[in-house]
């Protein structure tokens, strides 16, 4: 594996770029570590506790009255930002998927699609599952078409 460094003057923003032959696991675990150390750090909570939980096992971000709430398979955290917020600051993983929820693409098994209204998203492993709206459905399925990663 060859690694070249090229410093650019005026660029908006830093950009890595990786070429390779195929994404094999070696070249896989390079990009998650990559976009891991521009990942945010967020702090959840539960009652008096904070939990630095990685975003990776968070499943979908979901309104519940005037609070946010990160679901991961088995619990479910507050969160001290706004869905807008979030949808700033995460992964590109993570996508809209409607009004009052992002979801973690990189976890969805499966989605039921209804044309009539919601389609009905589910993870892998639990019982938690979320709803993608008719606005959102071609945008989602869209991202989870990309994810080559995984």
């Amino acid at each position: 594996m060859k690694l070249r460094i090229e410093v650019s003057d005026g660029l908006p923003e830093d950009e890595v770029i990786i070429r390779c032959g195929r994404a094999d696991d070696t070249v896989q675990k390079l990009q998650a570590y990559i976009l891991g150390l521009s990942a945010p750090k967020l702090t959840f909570y539960k009652g008096q506790r904070e939990f630095y939980i990685p975003l990776e096992e968070i499943l979908f971000f979901e309104t519940e009255g005037e609070r946010i709430y990160a679901h991961t398979a088995s619990d479910a955290f507050m969160v001290k930002h706004r869905l807008y917020e979030l949808e700033a600051i995460l992964p590109q993983a993570f996508a809209r998927a409607a009004k009052g929820a992002i979801v973690n693409t990189a976890r969805v098994y499966a989605v039921s699609r209804n044309l009539a209204s919601s389609s009905q998203i589910r993870f892998a492993g639990t019982h938690k599952q979320v709803y993608v709206s008719r606005h959102y459905y071609r945008a989602l399925r869209q991202k989870i078409n990309e994810r080559s990663w995984s």
